[in-house]
């Protein structure tokens, strides 16, 4: 009876064991992707009796994220990644504290995606679908999060000033002891000076939830510049009420700083910037309402050590001081992080400018121009093959650049203001050459996009403040033309109704042809409903499906395809005032004559003269002059409009034939 007493037990504990959730002990043993977390848990005393014999979360860095991981590696770093409270996903609040000493607080942030939340704690993300939690063998839950980064804590290097270590500091303790922590070679001292000068030490003791961003001694040269920041300048280096890390908030997201009052408003948000490989992270200061003291504008400061977690939120260490406007055009295109690195946002256009000559015309202008706007293109941008084949061009290269420069101060709202009824075309430096802007709104985001010389560019950074005027940031360069005719004709949002009429009949895909050169007169959208107003009849007859016909055939004289294309100035010495120029066209002849009036050029066709709105947008294929009016005769409104009673009057036709012969038939 005995014997079977104890088999019976052995039998039960084996389903037992069988049927039991396995702990968190047991889910970090079987994991090979959180080794190395487990070999440094196992290594410290106090995460091991937690793991025994309390409640607790952990969150678990992958071995990727170690491997990622240049911090220090001792025994305490995983008691950064140790909570003595069990908290699911769901009861994740803003913060929980951790089992370092003098335990420091984790940050939660949830960021919504589009149909769920991103969950991160400080800077790293929690992969949600690993998340786990079971009961140890002492009855006590524990919860597992695994997650992409290592958690790296603020520790200090030794002892503090007054003889003892500085564990869990405030944003103004770290700024008071800074040099006892570990943050490699940055100095804090210029800005700690001015914060206490100006009596703004509560700004940063404050307790909450709040970011600080504060500027390296190296970003306060000149020495000049610290005269600038007076108690605004320092308010506007605090987010107050939320805590930002770099990998949990929405890129280009706007918060107002502590510098938002009736006088001066100040956002701040972060942006990422590519540079080779390296993505470089910065934040920018935007000054949307100034004063004397305080320019508009945006700055841009590279973070040069970002996400340092602090007691009362975090610290961004950065390299110069936002708001404060005090270089000039040239001075932002040289930025660079340090002495040997060429890695500033705009170093790329800055090395194509020194290229020509360190004299050279168009760097005199940036640097003695009191009022301009520079829409520069990014350093990604210059990577393209199509243009790294043209800078060569000296010649070429100095009309490119031309184009980028606008001889006035345009930010963003004057940009919108001035496209508000109208498409804004603003001259730049080069000769008769207009950059086109169109402002895009989607869910209370505006996009600004510039055209130049056939380009297309979307700006991807607004109203960067110099002392002589503004500079936007552009994902390509202008002039250097990347796409067919067809391609343009599909993607520019002037030109949407012109391409619609060409899907009739295939007629557009010719345009993609390289064999050719294609010179296209494209009416613009605005041109088609001036003609819709005169004409609404035949422009809706243009449109149905069976006078496909006469659409590709009224196309058809807007198009020369040969084995050339022409630029303005080209029909302009072969068709001037007095003598037409007759060009082929697989329709009928296209005789022109071409004039310049005002800066603005003018074709006469059929008697008329019609204003060339956008003149040489330059194709890989060919040239697009985007005019005014439509190349239309009366012959094909007629045509068009007329179709309807000539089909019915077919119909009735064709009735009576019938009819005639069905007659015949019957007798």
């Amino acid at each position: 009876m005995g014997g079977l007493c104890v088999l019976f037990l052995v039998i039960f504990a084996s389903f037992s064991t069988a049927d039991r959730k396995p702990t968190i002990a047991e889910k970090l043993t079987e994991d090979a992707d959180l080794s190395q977390f487990f070999a440094l848990l196992e290594r410290n005393v106090v995460a091991n009796m937690s793991l025994q014999y309390r409640q607790m979360t952990l969150f678990a860095p992958t071995n990727q994220a170690f491997q990622r991981y240049n911090g220090e590696m001792d025994d305490s770093l995983v008691l950064f990644h140790i909570s003595n409270l069990a908290t699911t996903l769901s009861n994740l609040d803003y913060s929980i504290s951790s089992e370092l000493d003098g335990n420091p607080p984790l940050w939660i942030t949830r960021r919504r995606e589009a149909m769920h939340d991103d969950i991160y704690v400080n800077n790293a993300k929690v992969d949600i679908s690993r998340s786990y939690q079971a009961i140890n063998r002492n009855g006590k839950l524990q919860v597992l999060h695994v997650i992409d980064q290592v958690l790296q804590p603020l520790l200090p290097l030794g002892q503090s000033a007054v003889g003892s270590p500085v564990y869990n500091p405030n944003a103004y303790q770290f700024l008071e002891h800074s040099d006892v922590f570990n943050i490699e070679q940055h100095r804090l001292r210029s800005f700690r000076q001015k914060v206490n000068q100006l009596q703004k030490k509560e700004v940063f003791n404050a307790d909450g939830r709040h970011t600080f961003f504060i500027p390296v001694d190296e970003g306060f040269k000149p020495t000049t510049r610290s005269d600038l920041i007076d108690a605004k300048v320092v308010d506007g280096h605090v987010i107050p009420h939320h805590v930002l890390f770099t990998q949990a908030t929405p890129e280009t997201e706007e918060f107002k700083s502590m510098a938002f009052s009736d006088n001066v408003k100040v956002i701040i948000s972060f942006t990422t910037s590519a540079n080779g490989k390296e993505e470089i992270t910065y934040v920018k200061s935007n000054t949307v309402a100034g004063d004397a003291k305080h320019s508009r504008g945006v700055v841009l400061a590279d973070i040069v050590r970002a996400n340092i977690p602090v007691k009362n939120g975090v610290v961004h260490l950065i390299q110069r001081p936002l708001m404060v406007v005090d270089t000039t055009v040239v001075d932002f295109l040289k930025a660079r992080k340090g002495i040997e690195k060429e890695d500033g946002p705009l170093c790329k256009f800055y090395e194509v400018i020194m290229d020509l000559g360190e004299h050279n015309q168009f760097l005199n202008e940036l640097t003695l121009a009191k009022d301009i706007t520079l829409f520069a293109p990014s350093n990604e941008a210059w990577n393209e093959i199509s243009v790294q084949n043209i800078i060569r061009n000296h010649q070429k290269l100095k009309e490119i650049l031309n184009l980028h420069l606008v001889r006035e101060r345009l930010p963003l709202d004057a940009i919108i203001h001035n496209n508000m009824n109208q498409i804004y075309q603003a001259p730049t430096a080069l000769p008769r050459k207009y950059l086109y802007f169109n402002v895009i709104s989607h869910q209370n985001n505006l996009t600004l996009t510039v055209e130049g010389g056939g380009v297309n560019a979307t700006v991807t950074q607004t109203n960067i403040a110099a002392t002589n005027g503004f500079v936007h940031i552009i994902d390509r360069v202008l002039g250097v033309p990347y796409t067919t005719v067809f391609e343009k004709m599909k993607t520019d949002p002037m030109l949407n109704i012109t391409y619609n009429l060409g899907k009739r009949q295939m007629f557009n895909h010719q345009l993609n042809d390289m064999e050719h050169r294609y010179t296209y007169f494209v009416p613009r959208d605005h041109a088609w409903l001036k003609f819709q107003l005169k004409h609404p009849s035949a422009y809706n007859a243009l449109f149905k499906e069976d006078f496909g016909y006469y659409t590709k055939q009224i196309l058809e004289r807007h198009v020369i395809r040969t084995d050339r294309s022409y630029t303005v100035s080209d029909l302009k010495l072969l068709a001037n005032e007095t003598h037409p120029f007759v060009l082929p066209t697989s329709r009928d002849p296209l005789r022109l004559r071409v004039k310049e009036s005002d800066k603005n050029y003018y074709v006469e066709w059929n008697g008329h003269w019609i204003h060339v709105f956008r003149p040489d947008v330059e194709c890989t294929n060919g040239i697009i002059h985007v005019i005014d009016e439509p190349f239309v005769l009366e012959s094909d409104i007629r045509a068009t409009g007329g179709a309807d009673k000539t089909r019915i009057t077919y119909a009735f036709i064709l009735l009576f034939i019938s009819f005639f012969f069905a007659r015949i038939l019957e007798n």
